[in-house]
C-alpha cells in the first residue's frame, strides 16, 4: 500500500462532495478514478493532496498519517499532482517552469536564482531538460510557457509534476484538450512510468483513456464508492452503468 483513503468525508454547506471513501493504492500501479459530473472526484483530489480538509476521516501515505497536511509538505514526502485547470507560471519559460518544480529537491538557495533568470545547479537544468525532451517539449524550452498551446501546457505540468521526483503523481484531467494521438502518447507515458515504479492516481473524463492506461479503477456517484475494479469488472457493473446512463437505459 502507498496510498491509503479511510472513511474519507468532506461537505460544503447541505452538500456531501464525499462521503466515507475508502481507497486503497498499491506502488506502481495507475489508478483510476472516475464518475459523473458532480461525484466529488476533485474534492477527494484536492483533500488527498493537502488542498483541502477532510471533515472526518484519514489520509495515510507510505505508512504514515499525512491528513491535513499542508501540500508543501506533501510534495517533500513524494506526493505531486496538475490541475484541471492549467497552473503554469505563463510568464517564466517552458525551462524555467519545470525548475520551478524542482523546489523539492533543491538546495534552499538554488530556487532563488531563478529571479532574476540565474542559473540553476547544472545538474537541476540537465533533469529539466530530459523531461522536457520525455514529454517532447524540448524544442521549445526556451519559449514563454504562456505561447505554448493548451496540449503542450498540459504537458508540461506533467513534466513539472515529475521534476519533484514523486511517489505518487495525481492527475486531474491531464487529457484536457488534447487529440487522439497525444492522449494515446499520454497513455503509454503513464504506463511507462508505472513500470519504472511511479504510482499514479488518474481523474479523468475520457473513459477509453482511464480503461486502456489503468490497472485498477475506483467510480464515484454522489461522493460514494459504487465500484472498484479491473477496467473490464467496472465497465460491467450495473451501477456504473446506471451511474453514467441513468437507470431506464440500463434496463
Amino acid at each position: 500500500m502507498l496510498l491509503e483513503t479511510l472513511g474519507l468525508s468532506r461537505s460544503f454547506g447541505g452538500v456531501r462532495a464525499v462521503a466515507g471513501v475508502d481507497l486503497v493504492i498499491a506502488p506502481a500501479q495507475v489508478f483510476g478514478l472516475i464518475g459523473p459530473n458532480g461525484a466529488g472526484k476533485t474534492t477527494f483530489v484536492n483533500i488527498v493532496s493537502g488542498h483541502l480538509r477532510p471533515d472526518a476521516g484519514t489520509v495515510h501515505f507510505a505508512q504514515g498519517d499525512v491528513t491535513g497536511l499542508a501540500p508543501h509538505v506533501l510534495a517533500r514526502l513524494g506526493i505531486a499532482r496538475t490541475f484541471q485547470g492549467v497552473r503554469l507560471f505563463k510568464g517564466l519559460t517552458v525551462l524555467e517552469n519545470v525548475l520551478v518544480g524542482r523546489h523539492a529537491r533543491m538546495r534552499p538557495d538554488a530556487l532563488r536564482r531563478l529571479w532574476p533568470r540565474g542559473a540553476p545547479d547544472l545538474a537541476d537544468r540537465e533533469i529539466a531538460r530530459s523531461l522536457l525532451d520525455r514529454m517532447g517539449l524540448a524544442a521549445r524550452a526556451g519559449a514563454l510557457a504562456g505561447e505554448l498551446a493548451y496540449g503542450d501546457q498540459r504537458r508540461l505540468e506533467i513534466a513539472r509534476a515529475l521534476a519533484s521526483e514523486p511517489r505518487l503523481l495525481i492527475l486531474d484531467e491531464p487529457a484536457a484538450g488534447m487529440n487522439p494521438a497525444e492522449s494515446s502518447g499520454l497513455r503509454g507515458l503513464m504506463r511507462d512510468l508505472a513500470l519504472n515504479g511511479l504510482t499514479i492516481l488518474l481523474i479523468e473524463h475520457d473513459v477509453r483513456l482511464v480503461m486502456g492506461a489503468c490497472d485498477r479503477v475506483a467510480v464515484l456517484n454522489f461522493g460514494r464508492k459504487i465500484a472498484e475494479g479491473t477496467p473490464a469488472e467496472v465497465q460491467r457493473n450495473p451501477a456504473v452503468r446506471e451511474a453514467y446512463l441513468g437507470a431506464e437505459d440500463v434496463a
